[in-house]
């Protein structure tokens, strides 16, 4: 085994930190940089996967060829194969001319597949291809090209748990795992985090001309304990954000706190939607759909209760409730219908029948749909409306918009009820 100098590298590459889990990962992509084995490497958002395959592709034999790296969760399901292997002139819409693909440019170079378990399975069986022997067949063509590309494939999320659910490809996933190497995380790095820090911070102070940011000793602790879910992304934009808007260049625990997000050791990323390495996003995203039905369901009963006391306090609704009890089945002493003495007095409320926010079209097709036991009772009805629209004009000085809103309906729908009593404002 060869003898492999860390330092160079990291000082080469600029690699920033001292910790074991970071020195490993360095020494195997080392390692495997000059053979053409495929390798895949695992490691958490932001931590910095890109930078290995530069150090295998720069210390390969290949380092003269072509290196592109390409995302493959940012490319479009529907292009992503013309884009990887070419196509042909006419093979779709919108081919006006051939193109090369990815594959094709790179021969003699390295490709470097970001987010690889968000690659479609159809695209999938184009890579296993490329892979077992060297050969793709453009979108749109019938003939067999050759390739000579080393394929380093990267990812965030558990393969293995997207084979088991059948989202990625089991023969593929054992062709790209030939060479693993995991990336730590930046709360696996322990004084990592504080070196980072200072070299952003002295990047920043050139950039922006400004004196470098330094923290106090609690400051480091505060630092040093929190958990940086965005890793190495996330903790170069809270230095640039603190060299920017702080005067005072040195920043004590106390101002450090308003940059970290959450409290100590917590995460800006909601617990509902956090997702970590392996974790199942659709489960997440289930989860926060049963959280929005059941919010609306008891927004839903809510509502039931409300229209239950209301129909509840006038006689004159009592059939209609009767015959829409299925809708408050969840309400306590439904169908027990309060009667009322000759004696009594409901309670005035507002136009029996009429919701706020109803239009004048929604309000006639939903009176049209409720039944009435006799045309007495539907008179009785108009009456009481008639009656409760007079009062609310007097109570305001015949100002309709007034009248109206504490009746409880549109100024439109007054207007129309005026003319239908035939009532003289």
């Amino acid at each position: 085994m060869r003898n492999i100098d860390i330092q160079s590298i990291k000082q080469r590459f600029g690699i920033i930190g001292n910790s074991p889990l970071l020195n490993y990962a360095i020494q195997v992509a080392a390692q495997v940089a000059p053979t053409d084995m495929t390798v895949l490497i695992t490691g958490e958002s932001g931590s910095g996967k890109e930078s290995f395959s530069k150090i295998i592709h720069q210390l390969s034999p290949r380092k003269h060829g072509q290196f592109i790296a390409i995302n493959c969760g940012a490319i479009p399901e529907g292009t992503i194969d013309s884009e990887l292997f070419g196509h042909e002139k006419g093979s779709f819409t919108g081919a006006t001319d051939t193109r090369k693909g990815y594959f094709e440019v790179t021969d003699g170079g390295t490709i470097f597949l970001d987010e690889i378990g968000e690659m479609p399975l159809g695209t999938q069986a184009r890579l296993l291809r490329v892979l077992e022997n060297g050969e793709f067949i453009k979108v749109g063509s019938s003939k067999v090209q050759k390739t000579d590309v080393r394929v380093v494939a990267a990812t965030n999320v558990n393969l293995l748990n997207a084979v088991e659910k059948g989202r990625f490809r089991e023969d593929l996933y054992y062709r790209l795992n030939t060479v693993p190497i995991t990336v730590p995380s930046l709360r696996e790095r322990g004084e990592d985090v504080y070196l980072l820090f200072r070299k952003f911070a002295s990047d920043f102070a050139e950039r922006y001309r400004v004196k470098p940011i330094t923290l106090t000793p609690d400051a480091v602790e505060e630092l040093l304990s929190f958990r940086f879910p965005g890793n190495i992304r996330q903790l170069k934009n809270i230095v640039e954000q603190i060299s920017v808007l702080e005067y005072d260049r040195e920043i004590d625990a106390a101002k450090l706190r308003h940059y970290l997000p959450r409290e100590k050791g917590g995460s800006q990323v909601p617990a509902l939607l956090a997702k970590e390495p392996g974790a199942d996003q659709s489960f997440s995203e289930r989860d926060l759909l049963y959280k929005v039905l059941f919010d609306m369901r008891r927004d839903v009963s809510e509502l039931k209760k409300l229209v239950f006391e209301l129909m509840t306090r006038q006689p004159n609704d009592h059939e209609l409730l009767k015959e829409h009890g299925h809708l408050f089945e969840n309400i306590e002493q439904v169908g027990q219908v309060r009667s009322y003495k000759s004696s009594e007095q409901p309670e005035p409320y507002y136009l029996p029948m009429q919701q706020a926010s109803r239009d004048e079209d929604d309000y006639e097709e939903k009176v049209e749909d409720i039944p009435h036991e006799t045309e007495e009772e539907s008179l009785s009805l108009e009456s009481k409306e008639k009656e409760m629209i007079l009062k609310a004009l007097k109570k305001h000085n015949n100002k309709r918009k007034y009248a109206a809103s504490d009746l409880g309906i549109s100024e439109r729908t007054l207007y129309r009820k005026l003319k239908q009593y035939d009532i003289e404002n």
